[in-house]
């Protein structure tokens, strides 16, 4: 037997049952760059009387513009993507080896769920392997592109992971089929109603949305230089924005970072809040933006959002910068009864672990529990700073105030009047006391920034 040519027999069945991933594999990675793990893994499916080529998942190791990262490609082409027992085994194999060199991991998902015919035994290894990915939760960067239809317990990854990508037209996650959650709900859905990132808007997967795989190599790379380089060059220390003194609104604040350093995160979902990652003056930070004209009212949504990014910072180690307006929490009975309080206790917490300097700007209103968690020195922000046409107070207007003590005979309205005028929500008060570093001309933020953060991070 010519074990050479019974070799390349072999490795061409491989190669034919796997050259639709292995293509998608190298429209991210840089070419001739992968390097294949346990390339000839393979069972028999006694349900499906069919060999599970390379177990349905090629795994390896390659880089992207020079990043190492490992790689776990889902083959939907071999028994549909079905997770079974030897293909965890597999996939949980290749993510020690990432854990033991701390490289990052990147994921190409397309399943229609377990193999049915392997019974509890798929349930013993796909739970192995959800375990794997969380406990490298934090330590190194996971990736997931959602790489076709990803149905079943499989999905969970994807609220494990760092950066979820959703491909336009081929994308959709659900945690079952969705022909099953359309019957549940008597409705007659397509799969995109069901799992395109369009419509798992309060699920706060789909971190980046994008066209095509071109579009996931660029954005892997631009986060990967964000973080392995914290501080690059920078010519325009001395710019200022005249037009943030006329508004400060999300997109106006964007113009403080460096020119094209921008990446945003989630922007499919809670628009109320921008959370992104940049340079200023060179300095790689995270920033949370409000973004509503007259203040963002909190939800459990919005404060999901936050503490899901500010987790990701902390882990990190990222200077965090807050463009603060906000009037707390919404009122309203849904929201009072919803998880938004807690939502905000775990936010506060993953503050409290960050060892990163931490800088808040009061561009808009900071009212209440918005400046208590969003500004307050005590709440442990390094630097505050407040624009001069913004408002500090403890309620947004008299009539709040009034509201708030409505039951309080003794209370004298004239003086509460004052008190809560809009000319004593100057944050200028709240600087008398020490509270706030500075109150600033908006248009110079982008210098008080920059000095401060060369500062802290010196």
């Amino acid at each position: 037997m010519d074990k050479i040519k019974l070799l390349q027999s072999r490795r061409r069945a491989l190669m034919d049952a796997g050259k639709g991933i292995r293509k998608d594999i190298e429209a991210v990675i840089d070419s001739e760059s992968f390097v294949e793990l346990s390339t000839f893994s393979f069972s028999k499916s006694e349900f499906y009387d069919d060999d599970a080529q390379g177990e349905g998942v090629v795994t390896g190791f390659a880089t992207v513009n020079g990043y190492p990262f490992y790689v776990v490609a889902q083959n939907a082409a071999v028994l549909s993507g079905g997770i079974g027992k030897a293909n965890s085994k597999k996939i949980v194999k290749c993510l020690e080896s990432a854990e033991k060199n701390h490289t990052p991991v990147i994921y190409f998902l397309s399943s229609l769920g377990v193999r049915y015919g392997e019974g509890v035994s798929a349930l013993e290894g796909i739970s192995e392997l959800i375990l794997t990915v969380a406990r490298l939760k934090g330590s190194i960067e996971q990736y997931l592109v959602v790489n076709g239809e990803v149905y079943g317990q499989i999905a969970m990854l994807a609220g494990l992971c760092d950066f979820n990508f959703f491909i336009d037209k081929k994308s959709v996650l659900a945690a079952n089929s969705p022909l099953v959650i359309g019957a549940a709900d008597n409705l007659n859905l397509k799969k995109e109603q069901v799992g395109a990132a369009s419509a798992l808007k309060n699920a706060q997967l789909a971190t980046f949305a994008v066209k095509d795989l071109a579009e996931v190599k660029a954005k892997i790379t631009a986060v990967c230089d964000l973080i392995s380089e914290r501080v690059s060059d920078c010519e325009e220390l001395n710019v200022s924005l005249p037009a943030l003194n006329k508004s400060a609104s999300a997109e106006e604040l964007l113009k403080v970072f460096d020119k094209d350093s921008v990446i945003e995160l989630g922007s499919s979902y809670v628009p109320e809040v921008k959370c992104v990652l940049g340079r200023i003056g060179g300095i790689a930070v995270a920033a949370s933006i409000f973004d509503a004209k007259g203040g963002v009212k909190l939800d459990a949504q919005i404060v999901r959002k936050l503490k899901d990014f500010a987790e990701f910072v902390c882990c990190r180690d990222i200077p965090y910068v807050t463009f603060v307006n906000t009037l707390g929490i919404k009122e309203s009975v849904s929201v009072n009864d919803s998880l938004v309080l807690k939502e905000l206790g775990e936010y506060i917490n993953m503050l409290d672990c960050m060892t990163s300097p931490r800088i808040s700007v009061i561009s808009g209103k900071a009212i209440g529990l918005g400046y208590t968690v969003f500004a307050s020195k005590s709440m442990g922000y390094d630097f505050t700073y407040a624009f001069a046409n913004a408002q500090v107070a403890l309620f947004d207007s008299v009539q709040g105030a009034e509201i708030e003590f409505e039951k309080v005979k003794k209370i004298d309205k004239s003086k509460m009047a004052s008190r809560y005028s809009s000319e004593n929500a100057d944050p200028i008060n709240a600087a008398h006391d020490g509270y706030i570093d500075d109150v600033i001309e908006p248009a110079f933020v982008r210098q008080y920034l920059i000095a401060s953060l060369q500062m802290a991070i010196n």
